[in-house]
């Protein structure tokens, strides 16, 4: 793949930040758009806008067919079994807020376990800290290699009979570490229990099987993926999801309403209450039309490439420290000392590289690296290695510029 013609394709990155052309990486954070995307929702919103499932004109036909044709994609794009098992949701947070809201918390008690690791984003951690509070469970963590990785080994020692689910993410946010969920959901399975994994950093890179996983709830977001914000999938199997009770109730969601009750639509839409993010999915739709047409293994491949180069060249720095494993994702995270992330965010804004800085909602993991907050650049398909040079060059610029200061 041809990272500058790709990078012509996304306006955004065509313009100067403070006097410099704009190297854009922060894609783990949320990825930019191209103009296939862009042209699709504006489309929409210009030639056929209305409401779906509910009119029977023509503009409400199109709609709908844009609408349920998206969920095709994104069935086709996980290889799950029927699109009764995807539901679009307003993101990952929210996905993984519906199963623990909804199967947790109905099919959880007192004296279960449910695991997950001190790797994970807020999103994946505090719904389960409040599923084991409202359940009486116990939550368990898998215990962490030194580089911040999960060893099968570790986690067969951790779940057992009692574990009902493990919830892990795919890709590591913050070390870009692929977890082994396959293999864990295996474990999970022999025990008894349910396997939740969190997408949102793999779902763009690498390619997800939802059936080789065998896992039993996926979720992932739309805009980290080169679609719109506000669009989400989770993924469930659909004998799990039949038995789930819904979590928002209203207008759409129904078949019938009584008086005194009411019933439920049938699957996918009985946990689409209200009017559905109808832009949001078809420009999702379009975004893995994108994406399929470069290829998952091209992208992937060209990620590799870009973080090991930007590895090897941060090396060569003094006082530079790598968080996370050899083989990882394509992101960095690092901090570099003597220098605080933000005022090293702060700095290279200044020569137009976008790159963050904090605890990337993983406040635990950052306790167990001993770091208050890290700097991380993450790549994607539009980057090439132009754009690690121009942030090799600022970090040297900034580390010269705060010995300096502080000399």
């Amino acid at each position: 793949m041809n990272a500058k013609e790709i990078r012509k394709l996304f306006p955004i990155l065509n313009q100067e930040v403070n006097g410099h052309p704009l190297v854009y990486l922060d894609s783990a954070a949320t990825s930019q758009k191209p103009v296939q995307v862009i042209e699709t929702i504006e489309r929409y919103y210009r030639e056929y806008n209305s409401n779906v499932h509910r009119g029977v004109h023509t503009l409400g036909t199109r709609a709908t067919d844009g609408y349920e044709g998206a969920r095709e994609k994104v069935r086709t794009f996980i290889n799950a079994r029927a699109m009764e098992e995807i539901i679009f949701t307003r993101g990952t947070t929210t996905s993984l807020n519906l199963v623990a809201q909804s199967y947790a918390r109905s099919f959880i008690g007192e004296g279960d376990e449910i695991v997950i690791t001190q790797v994970e984003h807020h999103s994946n951690l505090i719904p389960w800290q409040q599923a084991a509070k409202a359940t009486g469970a116990t939550l368990k963590y898998i215990p962490l290699q030194a580089d911040g990785t999960i060893t099968i080994e570790a986690a067969e020692q951790t779940i057992t009979p009692n574990t009902k689910l493990v919830a892990m993410g795919y890709v590591s946010n913050v070390l870009g570490s692929i977890n082994p969920v396959k293999e864990i959901a295996r474990i999970v399975h022999r025990n008894g229990g349910v396997m939740v994994v969190d997408a949102a950093q793999a779902a763009p890179h690498i390619k997800v099987d939802v059936q080789d996983i065998d896992c039993d709830f996926l979720a992932f977001s739309g805009h980290k993926m080169a679609g719109p914000t506000g669009i989400g999938v989770l993924y469930g199997k659909q004998s799990l999801l039949e038995k789930m009770e819904p979590v928002e109730y209203g207008g759409e969601m129904i078949d019938f309403v009584e008086l005194y009750d009411s019933t439920w639509k049938e699957l996918p839409w009985k946990f689409e209450g209200g009017t559905p993010i109808i832009a949001g999915a078809i420009g999702l739709g379009a975004a893995i039309d994108f994406i399929e047409s470069i290829g998952l293994d091209e992208i992937r491949e060209h990620e590799h490439k870009l973080v090991t180069y930007a590895m090897d060249a941060m090396r060569s720095i003094d006082g530079m420290v790598i968080y996370g494993p050899e083989e990882r994702s394509g992101l960095v995270t690092f901090n570099v000392e003597g220098v605080h992330p933000h005022d090293l965010a702060t700095v290279l804004d200044t020569e137009g590289i976008a790159i963050r800085a904090g605890h990337h909602c993983a406040q635990p993991l950052m306790k167990f690296l001993n770091a208050s907050a890290t700097a991380r650049a993450s790549f994607y398909l539009y980057n090439s290695e132009e754009d690690v040079d121009a942030l090799i060059k600022a970090l040297l610029k900034t580390k010269e510029y705060f010995g300096n200061v502080f000399s």
